[in-house]
């Protein structure tokens, strides 16, 4: 009896890490799938925002162009690290016509230049041109361990656009874009903010995972082998 049972637990976990190990090579192959579509957006020429919107919505990484005048004051701060650097990416809403809006993440500042009065050159007035990458909003936050944010602090631990879009002092009726873009890396007067904060390059570890998995359920099996033949072999000496 005593072992009946050990067989059907070593069987549901020997179930478990094969569930495991195959789930993560259907992991891998969408992370594969998702570097390539990345690697073949990224060297199109950029196209202007509304010409993204009518033909690629909800997709990222495509290199796209806005106009507009920035509201500086308006402007968001996400916890950041750049270089080995922490700081905040500024994300400031840039008005494309009046009353309409699109987020931009301007870059990257230390922790001690979050103040924009302490990067007072990179506050661009007027019209501008902006190129970067689309990126498509988040509507929840990615995992339980980041830290809620604090937009009464001006402090984002992840980029909620509805909490950013509501905490920017925009005038009521205003519309905004549902999208962000991350500009390029075109330098801004002062140096800061420092663009071009896109992380292309996407860790690929699921085939390791999947091995690992895969080489515990082996394991699993070899260990009840040996105790199976034991047990067999102990049951005809008696």
């Amino acid at each position: 009896l005593r072992f009946g049972i050990l067989s059907l637990m070593a069987l549901a976990m020997f179930a478990a890490l094969l569930a495991l190990g195959t789930w993560q090579l259907n992991r891998l192959e969408w992370k594969e799938n998702l570097i390539q579509t990345i690697e073949r957006r990224i060297h199109q020429p950029p196209r202007p925002i509304e010409t993204w919107f009518k033909t690629e919505p909800g997709t990222d990484y495509w290199p796209v162009t806005v106009e507009g005048t920035f509201l500086h004051s308006g402007e968001r701060h996400f916890f950041s690290t750049n270089d080995g650097q922490s700081g905040y990416d500024v994300i400031t809403p840039l008005e494309i016509s009046p009353g309409a809006y699109i987020f931009i993440n301007r870059g990257f500042v230390p922790f001690d230049r979050k103040d924009a009065a302490n990067r007072l050159e990179g506050q661009v007035a007027g019209n501008v041109k902006i190129t970067g990458f689309a990126r498509s909003i988040l509507t929840q936050k990615p995992s339980w361990l980041v830290p809620d944010n604090e937009p009464v602090k001006n402090i984002f631990y992840w980029k909620d656009f509805a909490s950013m879009r509501d905490s920017a002092g925009l005038s009521a009726g205003s519309t905004v874009l549902d999208a962000l873009i991350d500009a390029d890396k075109t330098p801004n007067p002062g140096g800061l903010p420092i663009g071009g904060t896109t992380i292309i390059e996407l860790p690929n570890s699921h085939l390791q995972y999947a091995l690992t998995w895969y080489g515990l359920a082996a394991a699993l099996a070899a260990i009840w082998s040996v105790l199976a033949y034991r047990h067999l072999y102990s049951r005809r000496l008696t």
